[in-house]
């Protein structure tokens, strides 16, 4: 059990949300594995003038999805598309495959994981922790071209 004493919070704020800002950014995956979006969106929260809020992305697709995960050892990216292939692997006898072997995993992967975020934007910045970074994930094996719809709510005061 945690005792109280090591449990600290800062003091609530208030922002009016004044600004919703939108933006559509347009990923060309170079097939199956995770694509880096961090510097986009910051930079996205940049141009919108965006002080204080949420940043919200979703992906408008169903056989690609997002995800926040660490930037710092590539090796994690590695096991994480492992995971999700033993997951869902392509060989599991799926009735969907109109599309290839690899569009039934691909929804499931995608049910698995998640077609939104949502992201607090402290002071103009993306309140990501040191190691975190915002991942497309593509779950198809060719390469595709992915949606992913960007949106600001909050102030820009």
């Amino acid at each position: 059990m945690t005792s109280a004493k090591s449990i600290t919070r800062s003091a609530p704020s208030s922002v009016q949300a004044t600004t919703i800002a939108s933006s559509l950014l347009t990923v060309q995956t170079p097939g199956r594995g995770f694509t880096d979006l961090t510097a986009e969106a910051a930079k996205f929260v940049a141009e919108a003038g965006a002080r204080d809020g949420a940043l919200t992305l979703f992906v408008r697709h169903t056989s690609a999805s997002l995800t926040i995960q660490e930037n710092a050892d590539p090796s994690v990216l590695v096991d994480l598309t492992t995971a999700l292939s033993r997951l869902a692997p392509e060989n599991a006898g799926w009735t969907h495959d109109a599309e290839g072997p690899d569009d039934m995993p691909a929804h499931v992967k995608t049910m698995l994981t998640q077609t939104s975020l949502h992201v607090p934007v402290l002071s103009g910045k993306l309140a990501l922790g040191t190691w975190q970074a915002i991942y497309l994930i593509e779950h198809r094996a060719r390469p595709h071209r992915r949606e992913v719809v960007l949106q600001f709510l909050g102030s820009n005061q």
